[in-house]
């Protein structure tokens, strides 16, 4: 099955024991960590899992994380940012190493999924929107799009604190090159004889950067709490209808 495919049937998220197949430095803060987790069901883009570590005296802890892959494989692709006062986050980015196991709760998640066909699926302009890590599910659906033959439906906007802190920039600049619009906001630290001066990303800047909400059908939304809810309400004072919007929002890991 190609990776475009749909996965039509309903998903009853199970517990499963992943290897670390390969650990990569994907920021100055994050790693991105591919799982092969024998009897994963194959997820959609967008979706989640749990991950629950089990310390030596028997403590566990748990933490859910977006999937940045998608279609049938039983290999997964997370990218964890590290929060220094987490619980999980620290271990997965610091200790963790390939050839390592780790328990993992999944496929959740169906609001936040794009599908290419059926339920949850679209057939007009869809904006991605990620704050910080928040882009990593953005990424599995703006892949699946491109997959399925839906680029040119689809743009997305990142905001990050500088150029080194972009999460998937290749497959971003992939995306790019092959007709996606991807439009980046740099809070602090921008490109050489990058055009607009770092700053937070506010509604003057998201408008600019955005359909008009007449020729849009839905928008997903994600990252860091206040980031999603200042951004769904810039949305809808800018006459984006409730009901289009998605969002999935997180904090410390």
């Amino acid at each position: 099955m190609d990776r475009g495919a749909v996965l039509v049937t309903r998903i009853r998220p199970a517990w499963l024991v992943g290897t670390v197949a390969e650990i990569l430095d994907e920021t100055p803060t994050a790693k991105r960590i591919v799982l092969d987790v024998p009897g994963w069901p194959g997820n959609d883009a967008g979706s989640h899992l749990d991950i629950r570590l089990t310390a030596p005296d028997g403590y566990q802890a748990s933490r859910s994380y977006s999937i940045a892959s998608s279609g049938p494989s039983e290999r997964v692709v997370l990218a964890v940012d590290e929060i220094p006062t987490g619980e999980v986050s620290p271990f997965l980015t610091g200790e963790l190493r390939a050839g390592d196991q780790l328990e993992v709760h999944g496929p959740l998640g169906a609001y936040f999924v794009w599908r290419p066909a059926g339920f949850g699926s679209t057939t007009g302009p869809v904006q991605l929107i990620g704050g910080g890590s928040g882009i990593v599910p953005l990424v599995a659906i703006a892949q699946a799009a491109a997959d399925a033959g839906r680029m040119a439906d689809f743009r997305l906007l990142s905001s990050v604190r500088s150029p080194e802190d972009q999460f998937f920039s290749p497959e971003l600049s992939a995306l790019e090159a092959g007709g996606m619009r991807i439009d980046r906001v740099y809070t602090r630290r921008a490109p050489e004889n990058w055009t607009r001066a770092p700053g937070r990303l506010t509604r003057e800047t998201l408008a600019a950067a955005i359909p008009d909400p007449s020729t849009l059908e839905r928008s997903y939304v994600c990252g860091p709490t206040p980031f999603v809810e200042a951004v769904a309400d810039w949305l809808i004072a800018l006459g984006h209808a409730p009901g289009t919007i998605r969002t999935e929002r997180f904090g410390g890991a």
